[in-house]
């Protein structure tokens, strides 16, 4: 008789392993606020999630306050309808209130303005060129406010240059491995993926691939200044004493080490 039982991989809801093993919400709200408290004095009220994906950010920013309203952008539908299934079920009928979904490319959704503009998780690496990213940024900026600002992450150190490395992360039932398949020197051009691992051998392989150029934080702030942002700051992430690993504690910095992999916030000022 055959065996038709399912293998945990194929039972496995990548979008659900991925906000585990990738995204953390309340860390980002917190930081987008703290983003713009730096630059203006006060909090923020307005979100825009651009890539948003399954918008969980943009559910936690509706639910951290009251005045709170976000806009969440994404081109594709899966995970905007994986978003609304399990992130937005979550919410009260008040917080979907304040809550707008667009499906459309980000270069192209004009208004209402926001506060922050938040590209994050390296999204905006899928923009090849300086033409490319700096229309993103020009739109970006004419969709904030007087005052707003733009939050995009970055990553980088030698490390991210070699092909074939792999990092494993061990979640509850599930490993996270990070995979970059291959890097050119010439063109900047890296491609990624990630897989899931389960203990009965099941794989979830390439359950993201990700073609980015990896772009230098001189670039981005240098694209920013050219898109009319009128500061650019970069917030470095801290260190662990104990354990030598990143803190997820960022701070403005002029200067940093040429860390072997590193973590940071590039932020636009309008």
């Amino acid at each position: 008789m055959a065996n038709n039982k399912k293998t945990l991989a194929q039972q496995a809801d990548k979008y659900a392993m991925y906000l585990d093993s990738v995204q953390d919400p309340g860390h980002e709200v917190d930081f987008l606020n703290k983003a713009f408290k730096h630059a203006y004095g006060r909090r923020a009220e307005g979100l825009r999630e651009d890539f948003c994906g399954t918008y969980a950010v943009c559910c936690e920013w509706v639910k951290s306050k009251k005045r709170h309203h976000a806009i969440g952008v994404d081109i594709d539908p899966e995970p905007l309808a994986w978003g609304k299934r399990n992130n937005e079920s979550a919410l009260k009928q008040t917080q979907v209130k304040r809550l707008t979904l667009l499906q459309d490319d980000v270069r192209n959704v004009a208004g209402p303005k926001a506060d922050v503009i938040a590209a994050q998780n390296f999204s905006f690496w899928f923009f090849k060129t300086r033409d490319e990213l700096r229309t993103y940024f020009r739109a970006a900026h004419a969709n904030l406010k007087d005052q707003g600002v733009l939050v995009t992450d970055m990553m980088g150190g030698p490390q991210t240059f070699e092909e074939g490395r792999k990092e494993r992360r061990r979640k509850k039932g599930f490993t996270y491995v990070w995979e970059q398949a291959r890097f050119d020197p010439i063109t900047h051009d890296i491609l990624c993926h990630i897989h899931f691992e389960f203990k009965d051998g099941s794989r979830l392989k390439r359950a993201f691939t990700y073609a980015w150029r990896l772009w230098s934080i001189p670039e981005v702030r240098e694209l920013m200044d050219e898109a009319g942002f009128t500061q650019t700051h970069v917030y470095w992430e801290g260190t662990d004493p104990d354990t030598g690993e990143g803190d997820n504690r960022y701070r403005r910095r002029k200067h940093a080490p040429c860390d072997p992999a590193w973590i940071s916030y590039v932020v636009g000022v309008k």
